[in-house]
């Protein structure tokens, strides 16, 4: 789907940053490449953990201006470094904001954020558990420069500032979310109008509702590090090209007993798939706190000087990919679960998008509870809550939604629900919780979004997946689920895998007492 017309986000305010690489490690230096109207700057670089804490900061630095390049969406903007900044061997890993104020630019056109990770590196590892930031999700709905992967491109570069919105905004309660919960007296958002109210009021991205550190990522790492839990931290990218061997001493995952994806991890390349997958096959575990997870298929390729774009044909990847008429039909960027790349997100998660896409969304289960229906109460990741048979888990704060990955289901012979079959999901998996999903079409889309020209995701999926468009592969494309499960994709021996198949689960933290024991259970394991 392509998201409709933005407001000018490239440049929006009178400055504009990105760092020469999303992650770093103890000792190195990070470079900040800026451009500005204004003749001097400000930066301050904080810590986002619990709390915003301050550990570097420069002022009055002497600005520049530098144009952005017509492909800068494609191939980045190719600044000059403007600052560099050591990273010392005492900051914790984590994430670090970087704001940048533009000295005597006008009022709300003066401050912009960039931001980095900073990995645990060769440090003593303080944590047993990785979380790993969504940020090929974040590119490819970055918009800023022109494009993103929803407006016309096939290629999106990571060295590009983020749009406006993205990193940091004003707080509110519902309106920047896309399955916004309805209260009492209240009709559904079917259109999203509250959300694009919010946003164009603001002049964010369409993009603030579906990805970014502000939205998903920001809300867990407030809850886990207040509540104690500790993470190391890295990027997507980061594991692309990590040995994949399990217990492999030079993977960006050796050591780790669990990884942990939150939110929105849509865009996986092959190589961060394969290091994952590696880590539960030698037993590690994986929790993901995230709908749409693992759906399309990325390559990470470098652009000019040291910079890095990643591509994804996506929709018509089996038509314009290079690599199908070169006969590498697997590495074609389009879904994992296509038939030419035959790799099925579920065959890991349990669960693939393919089988419930959407959850209050448009006129895809309009009136939704925006939660799971528990089935499994007696399952140790319910463990704490009190909650029974066909109870709601996270209704409060419309967990559900918008964004969800399913299974195909059917009933055993005490009436709870198992796999089904014919969806490439592993035998060795135990549905808890489940809600109903839709896959939209022409037409089933809000109007702050539009389908492509000729169809919709129900239409793709029909074709590519059920083999063809007709009135019964519509039907089977349609109608999904979301799920919650709990998954040995090799085998009872091996590791585990635990899928929360939705976007917006961490809105029910910190105030759903249920939401978060849940979280809790998944994190410490059973």
């Amino acid at each position: 789907m392509a998201e409709t017309a933005e407001p000018n986000i490239t440049f929006a305010d009178d400055i504009e940053a990105y760092p020469s690489s999303l992650s770093y490690s103890p000792g190195e230096t990070a470079a900040l490449h800026i451009s500005t109207r204004s003749s001097a700057y400000h930066v301050l670089i904080e810590r986002w953990g619990a709390q915003r804490t301050p550990v570097w900061s420069a002022t009055d630095l002497t600005g520049s201006f530098h144009p952005v390049p017509d492909d800068a969406y494609s191939h980045g903007c190719r600044w000059p470094e403007a600052v560099q900044v050591p990273i010392d061997e005492s900051w914790t890993s984590g994430f670090y904001v970087v704001t940048l104020t533009a000295v005597g630019a006008p009022a709300g056109r003066d401050v912009a954020y960039t931001g980095f990770v900073v990995r645990a590196g060769n440090q003593p590892r303080r944590s047993k558990a990785l979380l790993v930031m969504a940020t090929n999700t974040w590119n490819a709905y970055n918009t800023w420069g022109g494009r993103s992967l929803y407006t016309g491109a096939n290629q999106v570069a990571f060295h590009r500032p983020w749009s406006r919105g993205m990193l940091g905004r004003m707080s509110t309660e519902r309106d920047d979310r896309k399955a916004r919960p309805t209260r009492w007296g209240e009709k559904p958002d079917v259109d999203g109008e509250a959300f694009q109210r919010y946003r164009l009021t603001n002049g964010y991205a369409a993009s603030i509702g579906s990805s970014g550190w502000y939205q998903y990522e920001r809300r867990f790492v407030e809850w886990a590090e207040n509540e104690g839990y500790t993470f190391d931290y890295a990027v997507s990218s980061d594991l692309d090209s990590s040995s994949t061997g399990p217990g492999s001493a030079d993977s960006i995952l050796h050591g780790y007993d669990l990884v942990v994806g939150v939110g929105h991890d849509e865009y996986w390349s092959a190589g961060q798939r394969d290091a994952v997958e590696a880590h539960v096959a030698g037993g590690g575990r994986y929790v993901s706190f995230s709908g749409n997870t693992m759906f399309w298929q990325v390559r990470i390729e470098p652009t000019e000087g040291d910079g890095k774009t990643m591509v994804c044909h996506k929709y018509t990847a089996h038509e314009t990919d290079p690599v199908v008429a070169e006969g590498r039909p697997t590495e074609m960027t389009g879904m994992f679960a296509d038939p030419l790349v035959d790799r099925p997100e579920a065959a890991f998660l349990g669960g693939g998008s393919a089988w419930g896409l959407y959850n209050r969304f448009g006129k895809a289960v309009r009136r939704g509870a925006g939660a799971f229906t528990v089935y499994r109460h007696d399952h140790w990741l319910l463990a704490g809550t009190d909650l029974g048979y066909g109870d709601l888990l996270g209704a409060r704060d419309g967990t559900v939604g918008y964004e969800t990955l399913g299974c195909r289901i059917q009933f055993d012979d005490v009436q709870l629900p198992v796999r089904a079959g014919g969806d490439d999901t592993p035998p060795d998996m135990v549905i808890i919780a489940f809600s109903p999903a839709s896959n939209c079409g022409v037409g089933d889309y809000p109007k702050s979004i539009s389908a492509l020209s000729d169809q919709g995701d129900l239409e793709f999926i029909a074709e590519r997946i059920h083999g063809g468009i007709n009135e019964q592969t519509l039907a089977k494309a349609r109608y999904g689920n979301a799920i919650m499960a709990e998954v040995h994709p090799f085998g009872p021996d091996a590791g585990q895998v635990i899928t929360v198949g939705t976007t917006d689960w961490a809105f029910g933290l910190p105030d759903d007492p249920d939401v978060v024991q849940v979280t809790r259970n998944a994190l410490n394991g059973p």
